[in-house]
């Protein structure tokens, strides 16, 4: 099942140039960014024109390699400008406040808009980032309240969009609401993919292998095709895991023990040491 999830949240990479388009407004106004979403829109701007250089040459039927040669780009940078990967405005990145965001926004509804008692706040709950997080946070919750729905607003990355299309709606807010409703609107491979997925699960859940090979079949239409062939080519041992009450847990369970203690001990013993640590603890 885990390897179901990862390959959803691959299909969900795989569709992020579409996700900008259906999530990410058209417009923007740069009085509404706060100061780091200003410098990457510059540079968005620069990379605009590289762009526009570099597609001009490819539609005159010149091939890439000669584009790098005549632009001093990289091949894998005209490769991606040729293929339109490069049009984003903002870098989709996992951000240190993810954990911390629906606390974030229990704080902010009950009254806490000020970004450095915030900031206290959630440092005396763990938090290790800088003063500069929570006030770029706050100023783009504050301006976010002041404009329409025209504004760009940053895309999630792809780990949050796939938490958000495999969740409870009951668990989503009404803005993570209108997201998922727009992506389910304007990504329906996407959600093939979401409900292949979740037709994978429920035959794991159930222990009933029958409906297998059709979900192969399926499967290898859509953006998991890679984790369908992968079945596909031991398809007897996909069919016992899902109907065997036996499973590797209790071995992974033991490796992930392993490689805990290793890292404690990191520079400070050897495998004797490691050795007499992990049988000593039986």
């Amino acid at each position: 099942m885990e390897n179901a999830s990862r390959a959803f949240l691959d299909a969900v990479r795989k569709s992020m140039r579409q996700i900008r388009i259906v999530v990410g407004a058209t417009t923007i106004d740069p009085k509404l960014l706060t100061a780091a979403e200003r410098l990457q829109y510059e540079g968005y701007l620069r990379r605009e024109e590289t762009n526009a250089a570099i597609m001009a040459l490819s539609k005159n039927g010149i091939p890439i390699k000669q584009i790098a040669r005549e632009t001093g780009h990289s091949r894998k940078l005209v490769r991606q400008v040729v293929r339109g990967e490069r049009h984003d405005v903002f870098r989709t990145r996992q951000s240190s406040l993810d954990p911390h965001l629906p606390w974030l926004d229990d704080q902010w509804a009950s009254g806490c808009r000020n970004g450095a008692e915030l900031w206290r706040r959630l440092t005396a709950r763990g938090f290790r980032g800088s003063l500069r997080v929570i006030s770029e946070w706050a100023t783009r919750r504050r301006r976010a309240e002041k404009t329409d729905a025209q504004t760009l607003q940053r895309i999630p990355s792809a780990r949050t969009i796939a938490r958000l299309m495999t969740i409870g709606r009951d668990l989503l807010t009404k803005a993570e609401t209108v997201t998922v409703a727009a992506l389910e609107s304007g990504a329906p491979t996407l959600v093939e993919a979401r409900e292949i997925i979740a037709e994978f699960h429920l035959m794991v859940r159930r222990k009933v292998d029958a409906g297998l090979t059709p979900w192969i079949e399926r499967a290898r239409a859509s953006l998991v095709a890679s984790f369908a062939n992968g079945g596909a080519k031991d398809e007897a041992a996909v069919r016992a895991a899902i109907t065997s009450p036996w499973s590797n847990g209790q071995t992974e369970g033991q490796i992930t023990r392993l490689k805990l203690v290793r890292r404690q001990m990191c520079g400070r013993g050897k495998i004797d040491l490691l050795q007499a640590r992990l049988i000593g603890a039986e």
